[in-house]
């Protein structure tokens, strides 16, 4: 059975949108990080939002290891909506999401991953079908912004990776148990 594995930037307070706004630098260890979470992966379940910023964003882009990943990657958008603009391997799937992640966790291949749509995150944990939340955080307070956990029921966790980056960023990596 594949594993569906959760992959955020948060705050130190546990916000997740923007991280622009408070990852101001990257380095190499984040990058060997997100190398190893998506090494994995062959295919991404995204927002509707997060398919519009990224949509318009990563074609073209040459960051690895990320643009290479999402650019060549199935990737499957929550959304009711025509997919507009046009994106290299997404397709729309309209009705409810965790149903559709469990029955895509059925089929055969590589880990499944979500990254950014926050609101996706919530519903595929709330739902149970969560395997793995790997999440790098930053040694800063947002303040502002959804949190990744906010309106999530309790959930119990297993520490499966645990590291520091060289410039201070907590690389972590959880098994949600049953």
């Amino acid at each position: 059975m594949r594993k569906i594995v959760v992959y955020e930037l948060v705050s130190l307070d546990g916000v997740a949108e923007d991280p622009d706004g408070f990852i101001p630098d990257w380095d190499e260890d984040m990058d060997a990080n997100l190398g190893t979470v998506i090494g994995s992966q062959d295919a991404v379940i995204l927002g509707r939002r997060s398919y519009d910023d990224w949509a318009r964003y990563w074609p073209g882009k040459d960051i690895q290891p990320f643009s290479d990943f999402i650019n060549g990657v199935t990737k499957y958008i929550a959304t009711s909506a025509p997919l507009s603009p046009e994106w290299s391997g997404a397709q729309a799937v309209d009705g409810d999401i965790v149903e559709f992640a469990r029955r895509l966790k059925e089929g055969d291949g590589g880990d499944i991953g979500v990254h950014a749509s926050i609101s996706v995150a919530q519903a595929l944990l709330a739902g149970g079908v969560v395997d793995e939340l790997r999440l790098v955080i930053a040694p800063g307070v947002a303040e502002r912004g959804r949190r990744l956990l906010e309106g999530v029921p309790a959930l119990r966790f297993e520490t499966i990776a645990s590291g520091v980056s060289s410039t201070g960023y907590l690389l972590l990596g959880y098994r949600v148990l049953p």
